[in-house]
């Protein structure tokens, strides 16, 4: 299994040599958002090792040998020769090649929520399009699948054009600590499949997840069929052809009516034509950010008590021209209620949310860095998710 082992950032390292501490891009971390351990277990960014003491010999200017103690020894002594000096052993530096080394897809595996014909899958396939597709029953699963190293990357989906965010991924993201790497962004065709010889006069019900009901609604009411929700698409495809009932259809995809022997019997019948799904890729590793092409940047923020914060926190965008492409909110569930005085009334409760942003601009430009740091200022803590390539197509 290829994996990215190096990572190109900062640190510094105190004198207990217990803990170092990243920044990326030159971007401070007072919040300690950014703070690993050394001895975190799958990995240690920067290692403070001291080299054992050997004797080496140094000539001086009267001709004679003299033993000093090699540049790195641990032991403090004196003289010019006796410095006590910190050596850190930093990764290799990723090339431009590092960074991508899955071109295709091959050597690497993907997970993704649902069973052979979803979207999800879809998706994966656009990203990378050899890969081993690995599929979950739940969100949370293709995040442990990553997390435990059975799988590479995983391809989730994080937004709709017409049903809107993916809740449920937004509060995973925060939950578990990988790295968005890249984005996907897949048009969704629904179809309406049944078994082989089967009209749709015949069919009484269909079968499908509740997302793909909601974007298919003028044609499901046009045919007069009652909705029966399943896990996804390609497990309602998958359900109507192991089980041979000739009543029931299901919408997915033509892929899933390929793969489980169904009939197409309408395609493309999702109320809008113009029907697209973002995904968001994700991995052990965050990706190395550049400026050569568009990039996007992910954050995830709590803000300050005080008047027109969220106003300030925007702000410090629109002051450095950064154009925001998504901004979502999300109840903190560790803490979903805020306690502030109220001069009027005493103290007040108000529901504490964190802020959810996307926006076009690398972390590698200074622009960047410099609007998280302004952030800071108003923010409890910020998180960045990642800083990955847009993806300009569809």
């Amino acid at each position: 299994m290829a994996l990215l082992k190096g990572v190109s950032m900062g640190f510094s390292c105190n004198s207990n040599h217990n803990n170092a501490q990243m920044s990326v891009g030159g971007f401070g971390n007072e919040h300690g958002f950014l703070n690993m351990k050394c001895d975190r277990k799958w990995g240690c960014i920067g290692l403070l090792v001291c080299e054992k003491q050997q004797e080496t010999t140094h000539l001086v200017d009267d001709g004679k040998s003299s033993m000093a103690p090699p540049v790195g020894s641990c032991g403090s002594g004196s003289g010019a020769y006796a410095k006590e000096s910190k050596i850190i052993k930093l990764p290799k530096p990723l090339t431009a090649a590092a960074i991508t080394p899955f071109k295709d897809g091959s050597d690497v595996r993907v997970a993704y929520r649902g069973v052979a014909g979803a979207h999800s899958e879809a998706a994966a396939l656009k990203a990378y399009p050899k890969c081993e597709t690995v599929p979950c029953d739940e969100f949370e699963s293709a995040f442990k699948a990553v997390e435990l190293w059975i799988v590479d990357k995983a391809v989730l989906p994080i937004e709709n054009s017409v049903g809107g965010s993916i809740h449920r991924n937004y509060d995973l993201l925060l939950r578990h600590r990988l790295h968005i790497v890249g984005e996907v962004q897949l048009a969704v065709n629904h179809c309406l499949l049944g078994l082989p010889g089967v009209r749709i006069e015949e069919l009484k019900r269909v079968l499908s997840h509740p997302l793909a009901f909601s974007q298919c609604e003028m044609t499901l009411n046009m045919y007069g069929l009652a909705r029966v929700t399943a896990d996804d698409t390609a497990g309602a495809a998958q359900i109507v052809a192991s089980q041979d009932i000739k009543d029931t259809g299901a919408v997915a995809s033509a892929r899933a009516a390929e793969l489980y022997g169904l009939d197409i019997l309408a395609s493309n019948i999702q109320d809008n034509p113009d029907n697209i799904t973002r995904f968001i890729i994700l991995s052990r590793d965050p990706l190395i950010p550049g400026t050569h092409t568009p990039h996007k940047t992910s954050i995830v923020f709590s803000l300050k008590e005080g008047p027109g914060v969220l106003f300030k926190a925007l702000a410090v965008f629109a002051l450095r021209e950064i154009n925001l492409t998504k901004i979502e909110s999300r109840p903190q569930l560790t803490r979903p209620l805020r306690v502030v005085d109220d001069s009027n009334n005493g103290s007040a409760r108000y529901f504490d949310y964190l802020f959810y942003i996307d926006f076009e601009a690398s972390m590698a430009e200074t622009r960047a860095q410099y609007a998280l740091r302004h952030l800071q200022e108003f923010s409890r803590f910020v998180r960045v998710l990642g800083s990955y390539p847009m993806d300009l197509s569809t």
